[in-house]
């Protein structure tokens, strides 16, 4: 709450304070004689700390220079697509300027006298809608994504500590309650200790989540064959010749937050013994997969003297609500993860994000009515000014209130000699009464 009223604040400060510290350059005459004209404003410096603000906002949120910058360049660069095209359309539609009813023409005449000004407002009703569409993709289409990513026979159950002895039983045991194919995995517990025969540690990395994972012991498992949902994207799978001498294979993120590359020999100990092989190929892995993953795999014959445990997972069959309490009584020493907890959890997360986001998409609605109702009330002095001059011209209640509703910007109080000036030359007085003189346009 703390957060979201600081982001207020500081966005009504970055666009309100330029005119308000205007306020002590305005004369007390003014405010007796309002042929003065309007005070001189200084729109770039309320559009430089305005923006500014919003780059600030968006870099704080973000956490980063970089992605900050690319939204708030992207937002720009829509306010300059928008601003084009609103410009574009209003110098387009003088050329209707001359035809139709007086009304038409009044409305029109309104829209072309200030086509900057107009343009800016369109443009920012354009960046609020861009900004309630953002919302609704992340509501509609970007949490569907994530839930069709899981497939239905995802993995929610995780078995961690399997001896080796108890891999045959436990493949029966799952057999036997409906379970078809668990996935087993061997694994040993290594710390990585040096590469290219450099001792590394945490005084060796800046990053903080590079620095606690070079001081705790990873999970390195031995496969020949490549695990699904893992590609090879720098050097190769294990061949022959790898299988013979011992080689490892290296996550891409752990190896560019380690600086590891292909041909590089890391050094492992593991319960004190110690093994040191090449990297052969660096992965990368599909973490989404709800699969068990590993940062480093190594040939089965660089591991075979080292203690293993095994890591398994399976997708419990439906309606069984009981198996993990019969799993952990045939099997103590086996730690059940029962993530399907996990996922109805996140899921009921999701479903609370969805409801904050409808939440600001209302706001957001709301706010964009507000802005709109703000900015005829700014300008309700000067329309009804313009009023009163056209009725007085003989200009009937029906022609009035079509003329404003076409007249979509605000003008100021020196332009009503112009507008009275295109009443007089229609020709048209209302209620049949002929058009002044020219004369008159002077006393207008």
């Amino acid at each position: 709450m703390l957060q979201g009223a600081a982001t207020g604040l500081v966005l009504l400060l970055g666009f309100a304070l330029p005119p308000l510290l205007q306020l002590k350059e305005v004369p007390a005459l003014r405010v007796i004689r309002r042929d003065m004209g309007p005070p001189r404003q200084s729109a770039l410096a309320v559009y430089v700390l305005g923006f500014g603000a919003v780059f600030a906002l968006l870099w704080w949120q973000a956490g980063d220079l970089k992605l900050g910058s690319y939204v708030f360049g992207g937002f720009a660069g829509a306010f300059g697509v928008f601003a084009a095209i609103g410009y574009g359309a209003l110098k387009s539609i003088g050329r209707f300027g001359r035809t139709g009813s007086v009304s038409w023409r009044y409305g029109l005449a309104n829209l072309l006298r200030r086509p900057r000004a107009n343009a800016v407002q369109i443009t920012a009703i354009a960046v609020g809608l861009t900004a309630i569409l953002l919302l609704t993709l992340i509501r509609a289409d970007l949490l569907d994504s994530w839930r069709k990513r899981l497939p239905p026979d995802a993995a929610d159950r995780f078995l961690v500590n399997i001896q080796p002895e108890q891999r045959g039983p436990l493949a029966e045991f799952l057999e036997r309650n409906g379970v078809k194919q668990p996935q087993t995995f061997p694994m040993v517990r290594a710390r990585l200790v040096a590469i290219n025969g450099r001792q590394v540690g945490a005084d060796d990395y800046s990053d903080e989540r590079a620095r606690r994972q070079i001081e705790r012991e990873f999970n390195v498992t031995y496969l020949s064959a490549l695990p699904a949902d893992n590609k090879v994207s720098e050097g190769a799978w294990f061949g022959p010749e790898d299988l013979e001498r011992g080689a490892i294979s290296v996550e891409h993120w752990i190896a560019e937050r380690f600086g590891i590359r292909t041909g590089d020999r890391l050094d492992f100990v593991s319960a004190g013994q110690g093994f040191s092989a090449p990297v052969a190929s660096i992965r990368k892995l599909d973490w989404d997969s709800m699969r068990p993953n590993f940062f480093f795999i190594t040939t089965p014959r660089l591991l075979e003297g080292f203690p293993a445990s095994y890591i398994a997972s399976f997708h419990a069959p439906p309606g069984d609500a009981l198996l993990t309490l019969r799993l952990s009584r045939a099997f103590p020493n086996v730690t059940v993860i029962d993530v399907g907890v996990i996922l109805r959890q996140v899921q009921r997360v999701m479903d609370q994000l969805i409801g904050a986001v409808q939440l600001v998409f209302l706001f957001a609605l709301a706010a964009g009515v507000l802005v709109l109702y703000a900015a005829l009330l700014a300008t309700q002095d000067e329309r009804t000014h313009e009023a009163a001059v056209m009725r007085v011209l003989g200009a009937r209640r029906a022609q009035v209130l079509a003329c404003s509703r076409r007249s979509a910007r605000p003008r100021s109080a020196g332009r009503s000699r112009h507008a009275c000036s295109s009443w007089i030359s229609s020709g048209t007085a209302g209620s049949g009464s002929p058009a002044p003189r020219s004369g008159s346009r002077a006393s207008c």
